[in-house]
């Protein structure tokens, strides 16, 4: 015989019941129970009763409690605990199990969660770098090791004049083949003219150095317009900015007056004087150099100049090593002259025009684009690097990639001329100046923050 207890069943203070009971998700009573000889009132069935046919209520296994411990007298009857004989249970009337609002009060606090998980799954799935097909990646052609074995030819020339800096001069040589400027900035002595007079002599084109002084006027570089007597008429003479490199020494030591005259020549390579537009000679590029430490007689250059230097770096001292190389070799005392043209203006315009052909991805686009932008919304930065900077970027990651015999362009090539290109872009806050940031270090921490692409199959 079995004993079946729904949700109806009232049972007693004195109903106990035996060791064998167990409760259960699905509770049986089995026919070794026996329920309190006193006689109650209640729909409980009696033991001589014909067995009922009645829905078993859902009761869920709770941790067992020690039996010095008894349940609290509001302890519903569906929260009791199993126990052994001495275990009473004391159910209130009408009262409702308890279980589904547990779970209930369980599922709420936990779809929140859910939910930003959901939303940080979905933000980190859209910071996921691009991946870069390699199938579809073009071979290098024949003018692309051509321009690998020039591009190499003139480093190495450069090498000879400034020995051990590969780096800066690599980066000097990259501005020429972009056809851009440079800004040489660093201490005294380090061969930031010696650099660029290495550079003009590597190439057999017209170069012109102009020592800037703070009584230099525009007149001084652009040119100016005169009367000749003896024609009876105005004559254009051309000034030293007319030359295919140009070496512009301690440019922060001329007013700003004169700085801006190279405004218009940096960026269109053209100069304008008495309404006259004149072209410039191709190849075309400045090299300015300026001293960091001293500022006495100074003149800071303006962001809108800044902006227009394709490539900012400098030299650093030699190593040990090389210094004492140099001083083995000490009787040259002009390095530049020692070394020979190695290409001409013409083999400059036809590589300009092999590093156009160089493929660059769209995700290598969108990396660039992400590093500009991260410029423009970084707490430390008042201003970001410009348009110019990503159109800088791109040129020059092309010429990277060609002088390393490749016909596409890599997120290490874009990672490695990101300094150079886009530090002197951005002003930092007075706050982050204090604090000791420079622009290079952000733009390294950029560099850190965003994804880039991968190339994968």
């Amino acid at each position: 015989m079995s004993e079946n207890i729904d949700d109806a069943t009232q049972l007693s203070d004195t109903t106990r019941l035996s060791d064998s009971t167990q409760l259960s998700d699905s509770t049986h009573l089995s026919d070794a129970t026996h329920l309190a000889s006193a006689p109650h009132t209640g729909t409980t069935p009696s033991t001589e009763s014909a067995p009922q046919s009645v829905a078993l209520p859902n009761l869920p296994q709770r941790p067992s409690q020690a039996p010095s411990e008894k349940p609290s007298p509001t302890t519903d009857a569906a929260s009791i605990p199993a126990g052994d004989d001495s275990t009473v249970l004391k159910p209130r009337k009408g009262s409702t199990p308890a279980i589904p609002q547990q779970a209930t009060a369980q599922s709420q606090p936990q779809s929140q969660p859910q939910r930003q998980s959901s939303k940080a799954a979905q933000a980190a799935a859209s910071a996921l770098p691009a991946s870069i097909n390699s199938g579809l990646l073009p071979q290098p052609t024949a003018q692309v090791r051509d321009f690998q074995q020039s591009f190499n030819a003139l480093v190495e020339n450069v090498s000879k004049v400034v020995i051990g800096k590969t780096i800066p001069i690599k980066q000097c040589v990259t501005a020429l083949m972009v056809g851009g400027h440079i800004l040489l900035e660093d201490n005294p002595g380090t061969g930031k003219t010696q650099l660029a007079r290495g550079l003009a002599n590597s190439i057999s084109t017209g170069f012109k150095r102009v020592q800037f002084t703070p009584d230099l006027l525009p007149s001084d570089v652009v040119g100016v317009t005169f009367y000749d007597q003896k024609r009876g008429e105005f004559e254009f003479r051309e000034g030293p900015i007319f030359a295919s490199i140009v070496l512009a020494d301690e440019i922060n030591r001329a007013s700003p007056k004169t700085q801006s005259a190279l405004l218009e020549v940096m960026e269109e390579q053209k100069v304008t004087v008495d309404g006259v537009t004149h072209d410039v000679p191709q190849p075309f590029i400045v090299i300015a150099t300026q001293n960091p430490i001293e500022q006495l007689g100074t003149y800071k250059l303006p962001e809108a100049q800044m902006d227009r230097f394709l490539i900012k770096t400098s030299i650093g001292y030699p190593g040990h090593d090389v210094s004492v190389d140099i001083l083995k070799q000490v009787d040259i005392t002009d390095r530049a002259q020692t070394i020979s043209p190695v290409l001409s203006g013409d083999d400059v315009m036809r590589l300009r025009q092999v590093a156009t052909e160089i493929y660059v991805d769209d995700a290598i686009r969108e990396y660039i684009v992400r590093l500009v932008e991260a410029t423009r919304h970084n707490e430390k930065i008042t201003v970001g690097s410009s348009m110019r900077g990503a159109l800088a970027l791109t040129r020059c990651a092309r010429i990277w990639a060609a002088a390393d015999g490749r016909a596409y362009v890599v997120p290490d090539d874009v990672k490695d001329l990101a300094v150079a290109v886009l530090a002197h872009r951005i002003t930092l806050t007075p706050e982050a100046t204090f604090d000791g940031a420079t622009p290079e270090s952000l733009i390294a921490q950029v560099l850190e923050d965003v994804p880039s692409p991968t190339i994968g199959s």
